[in-house]
């Protein structure tokens, strides 16, 4: 076991993308009902609310309850508190939150933990959790 590395973290997340991409695509179905077919309004606080709010929850949710999403799991990866333990909602929440603050500035957040000591992002610093990669057995 060790701490994630970038490219793990980058695959990982396009993998979680394109589910979650899909999950909002399903959310939006009820908004088009609402406007009988019409298109759905994406400047709509209402709408682009909804959205990060799916957002959150299948993120936090997952990190919360089994440690990894479905694109950590397909790359070895979980979600650890800094000793090694499952992390809270608190965590998970401060997790989401700053890992958009370490998007904003270009990456950079992310981009940090090339020059980390201890390979992490500044949201792994901030939540006190980090991506710890298990390679699966051979076997």
């Amino acid at each position: 076991m060790s701490n994630a590395t970038l490219k793990r973290r980058l695959v990982s997340i396009i993998y979680d993308s394109l589910l979650i991409l899909a999950v909002m695509i399903i959310s939006t179905l009820p908004f088009i009902a609402i406007r009988y077919g019409d298109a759905v309004e994406t400047n709509s606080s209402y709408y682009q609310l909804t959205l990060f709010i799916i957002i959150y929850f299948f993120l936090v949710g997952f990190w919360s309850i089994s440690g990894r999403t479905l694109g950590m799991q397909s790359w070895g990866l979980r979600l650890e508190t800094l000793d090694g333990y499952k992390p809270n909602i608190m965590q998970c929440s401060i997790r989401f939150f700053a890992a958009i603050f370490s998007l904003i500035p270009f990456g950079l957040g992310f981009w940090w933990q090339i020059i980390d000591k201890n390979n992490l992002s500044w949201h792994d610093r901030i939540s006190r959790t980090k991506l710890s990669h298990y390679p699966r057995n051979k076997n």
